[in-house]
């Protein structure tokens, strides 16, 4: 799919204004609370064919200058080892990759914030490793009663025992490794120190998604629900915009249930509440640059029919439920959307019902679909990925790649020397031996070639993949689905 939906440059020029507006409409000192991901955001990337994974760090590094960075993480998600699904990764570990990510990028890291504090071993100890690497480590604790009993909360016995994050920019942008980290409570918490101060600061939001001026039920914001069932999200009119303004806006119910409060501890703090509406509060100016609305739909459309599948693989796993798999089979029927839409699955499914074994599907940028099944050399993902290539290179299918003599004794270093009983070859073990063969020209060199080629191709495997090549699809940029069916029958899967 060309990516010619979405102006990314638009984007980055419109999205910066807007976040200087807002700084100079609370008298040049702003909290921004940042939700999603700041950069690797490729759901967005998928749902906005032209939004580049990076664009939100990149519109943020134009405004470096002004901006530091705070980290909120919850010292119970420290306890628990609590971790990142999409990277494998602790929270805690995601700190500091996200510090020396900001940090690549130019951007200042003022502190870290560990929310809910209590003195757990595990908490106390990666505070300290913190401090160690000369890291400014502040503490903000539980307040019982969080968010309904508003006199407490905004007081000396709430906000108040918070430590005050000393700051110097006039962009304090909130972020953390996941959900329940506590960054707009670090932010209220920020207002209420300042204000004690006599500091004028103010507070907004940048969700990506629901964009909030397209439809409620366009395939984008359908697309935000289906990506957070787990969460049980649910997009909504926001019924305050709508009063306040005569003008129709989407929000999600847990922005629109809170806002009640939020209003109060604004009275509370300040005197009067600056914004109307959750609608007021965000600065996402997405919706403004989608230039191909037809365009979008349908990758939003594919993106639902992939949460559909990620569903049903993770309730095979144990790691979903029914819940989950039941609401985004409602909001494909509401789009009049259905699994069968997906091109490469029928090819998959079809060759490995022929064969017997698994086998892989891959449908390219330009529609071609070219299949892989699995061999006494490559496995099925391996295949399909070489013979993808060999279509994008104009290579005869018939012809090697890689010649059967090489591909033996990596067979038997697996087997005989690392122990495998699984002699076929990996993603990453393939691609590695593509690239050795290409140093001697010739049609592996002219496959290498095109390897960029596969960012945006959509991949179906008949059986649920190893870590191993599902990694490498994701790594090459490429949409991965599965049948929720394990290749055997073992109680163990990596």
């Amino acid at each position: 799919m060309a990516n010619t939906a979405f102006d990314r440059e638009k984007y980055l020029k419109l999205q910066s204004e807007k976040i200087k507006e807002r700084i100079a409409l609370f008298g040049g000192k702003l909290y921004l609370e940042f939700g999603g991901k700041l950069f690797d955001d490729f759901h967005a990337a998928r749902v906005l064919p032209g939004f580049a994974p990076d664009s939100k760090i990149r519109m943020l590094s134009s405004l470096k200058d002004d901006a530091e960075i705070i980290i909120a993480i919850n010292s119970a998600d420290i306890e628990k080892n609590k971790v990142r699904e999409d990277l494998g990764i602790t929270y805690d570990d995601d700190v500091l990759r996200l510090i020396d990510a900001f940090r690549g990028f130019g951007l200042y890291v003022g502190s870290v914030v560990m929310t809910r504090y209590e003195e757990h071993p595990s908490a106390k100890a990666f505070k300290d490793k913190l401090n160690r690497l000369g890291i400014k480590v502040y503490k903000h604790y539980a307040i019982p009663s969080y968010p309904f009993d508003i006199p407490l909360i905004v007081s000396d016995d709430g906000y108040g025992k918070n430590e005050y994050i000393e700051t110097t920019r006039p962009l304090v942008v909130v972020t953390a490794p996941g959900p329940g980290s506590g960054k707009m409570a670090t932010c209220l918490s920020q207002i209420y120190h300042d204000h004690k101060r006599g500091i004028t600061s103010g507070y907004a939001k940048f969700e990506t998604f629901p964009i909030w001026n397209l439809p409620l039920k366009h395939p984008v914001n359908v697309a935000y629900e289906a990506a957070t069932a787990d969460l049980n999200d649910v997009n909504m009119i926001d019924p305050f915009h709508l009063e306040a303004y005569g003008v129709t806006t989407v929000n999600y119910n847990r922005d629109v249930e809170v806002f009640p409060v939020l209003r109060a501890m604004f009275e509370r703090i300040l005197g009067k509440c600056p914004y109307k509406s959750p609608t007021d509060m965000g600065v996402n100016m997405a919706g403004f640059s989608i230039v191909d609305d037809a365009k979008v739909s349908e990758a939003s459309n594919a993106e639902i029919i992939r949460r559909y599948y990620a569903a049903l693989c993770a309730k095979k796993k144990g790691q979903g439920t029914d819940s989950e798999i039941n609401k985004i089979e409602l909001l494909m029927r509401q789009l009049g959307i259905s699994k069968e839409d997906r091109r490469c699955v029928d090819a998959a499914n079809s060759l490995a019902e022929a064969t017997g074994q698994p086998a892989v599907a891959i449908e390219l940028n330009d529609g071609r679909i070219v299949t892989g099944k699995t061999s006494s050399l490559l496995g099925a993902s391996s295949a399909a990925l070489l013979n993808a290539l060999k279509a994008l290179a104009d290579i005869d299918k018939s012809i090697d790649l890689i010649a059967p003599e090489i591909i033996g004794p990596v067979q038997r270093l697996k087997v005989d020397n690392f122990g495998n009983h699984n002699p076929r070859l990996h993603t990453d073990e393939v691609l590695v031996m593509l690239a050795v063969s290409a140093a001697s020209g010739g049609v592996s060199a002219k496959a290498m070639e095109k390897i960029s080629e596969l960012t945006g191709a959509q991949v179906h495997s008949s059986v649920i993949l190893s870590a191993v090549d599902t990694d490498v699809f994701r790594k090459l940029g490429m949409n991965l689905t599965c049948e929720p069916i394990y290749q055997t029958k073992k109680l163990y899967h990596r």
